[in-house]
């Protein structure tokens, strides 16, 4: 496996492994499926080429994540956009056929590595509960919970926030 930094010709298979990753939760959010999905497609189109990691294992993309430094403005799913005080991974997906394999931790260890070289104090993240394996994989690596980075898309719906202090983390 390796992991590199997308292509503009990655687009179409980085949308086909995120939407297939993610696609285990429609069963769990049926009323709002749809939107998030919208919502998936709507994040991949604008994200920038250099925030775009993936894994590509024998000439095929099995995994990616986004990668938004600090100071970049995103829309928040239900409205609205936040300015990041310091890096972000988003949309962190890991095809099916092959979860269980080290990709998802692979490409936050990029992040992680990233996120150091870059010189900044913290790397944050999104999760619902929803997510229970990314939920155990991102405290696996000392990630912990940032209410304050909290934000509810939907009434009932809170997308908890996560941070990790990556000035101690050395790249791998």
């Amino acid at each position: 496996m390796r992991i590199r930094d997308a292509r503009p010709g990655d687009r179409s298979a980085i949308e086909a492994v995120t939407l297939a990753a993610y696609q285990q939760y429609a069963a769990l959010m049926p009323a709002l499926w749809e939107s998030y999905r919208q919502n998936i497609l709507v994040t991949l189109a604008a994200a920038p080429p250099d925030t775009q990691i993936v894994a590509e294992e024998e000439g095929r993309i099995v995994g990616s994540v986004l990668l938004y430094p600090g100071e970049t403005v995103i829309s928040r799913p239900g409205g609205g956009s936040t300015t990041l005080s310091s890096p972000e991974v988003r949309l962190l997906a890991v095809a099916p056929e092959v979860r269980g394999k080290g990709v998802g931790a692979a490409l936050m260890q990029e992040c992680v590595t990233r996120a150091h070289a870059s010189g900044t104090a913290s790397l944050t993240l999104h999760t619902t509960d929803i997510m229970q394996a990314a939920m155990r994989l991102y405290e696996r690596m000392g990630f912990v919970r940032a209410p304050e980075l909290d934000f509810e898309p939907a009434p009932g719906v809170v997308v908890k926030g996560y941070r990790l202090d990556v000035r101690d983390k050395r790249s791998r």
